[in-house]
This record gives C-alpha cells, structure tokens and sequence, in this order.
C-alpha cells in the first residue's frame, strides 16, 4: 500500500470509478500526473482524485481533451481543486458548449430538409456540403477522391 498521502493506480482507479488504462490515457495527455517510486510504480496524489472527476464531468459534457488539459492547467499544482475553481473552469466552457448547442439546434432543425427532399445531393446538402464548396474541385466524390489521394 502506498503511503497515507499518496495513492496506487489501483487505487486511484476504484476511487475514481475508472479504468487503470483511462489513467495512462489521462497520463499520456497531460491531464493528470504521477510520481514514480523506485520501483517504477506510479502513485498519485490524493488531489488527482478530484482532478479525474472534473475530466470526467467535462468530457460526459463533449468537452475536448485539449479544452480540458488548458482548464486543468489553470488550477494550482498539489492542491486539491474546490469549488471555486470547478466554478471557474465550468463559467470557462459555458461559451464553447452554448456555441455547441447552437449548432446542434441548426443542425437539428435543417436535418429534415436534407432527408425531406429526398435528393440526398451533396451539391445542395446544407449539412454534408455547406454553399457547395466541394463542387469547386470538380463533379464527382470530392471526399472520397482526396482520402485516396493521402
């Protein structure tokens, strides 16, 4: 067992409610982070806690990882985050997510033009080809044909 003050990946892992490998994952992007004993086993703080349970907020919301590490980056290190600073990244990703519900409204009330028309062209389609900007690289499967290009 580690120390009073600092805990194992295991542990951490049934804490938190999630998996040893979200945890790397988390690792691996910079949203957390670990010490290393001499043994090479990582131990977390008791603080990372708190920490993993406002990535996993943020992400059941459809916040993007990079959006989550900038917030994260923002709070003191070795302290546990508090309310006020859950305030304070939440008041930080409001604009992003209303701009998100904005776009899921429009994409919503403009999905049943696309299938009511039954045309299904993408040269007219508001959704898969906005103010046809593929029909400027000539007829035919814009997309398909770059993807074979790379």
């Amino acid at each position: 067992m580690a120390s009073h003050d600092e805990l194992t990946v295991g542990e951490v892992a049934q804490r938190s409610g999630t998996t040893v490998s979200a945890l790397h994952f988390y690792e691996a992007k910079g949203l957390i982070h670990s010490q290393r004993t001499a043994g090479n086993q990582r131990r977390y703080s008791r603080d990372m806690l708190r920490r993993i349970a406002i990535i996993r907020a943020a992400q059941r919301v459809g916040m993007p990882l990079a959006s989550i590490r900038d917030a994260l980056a923002s709070l003191p290190e070795a302290r546990t985050p508090t309310r006020r600073d859950w305030t304070r990244l939440s008041a930080m990703w409001r604009e992003e997510l209303d701009a998100r519900i904005q776009q899921l409204i429009q994409m919503r009330d403009t999905l049943d033009d696309c299938i009511g028309c039954g045309c299904l062209s993408l040269e007219r389609c508001r959704l898969a080809n906005p103010g046809d900007v593929l029909g400027e690289h000539g007829a035919g499967p814009q997309r398909w044909t770059d993807a074979q290009e790379e």
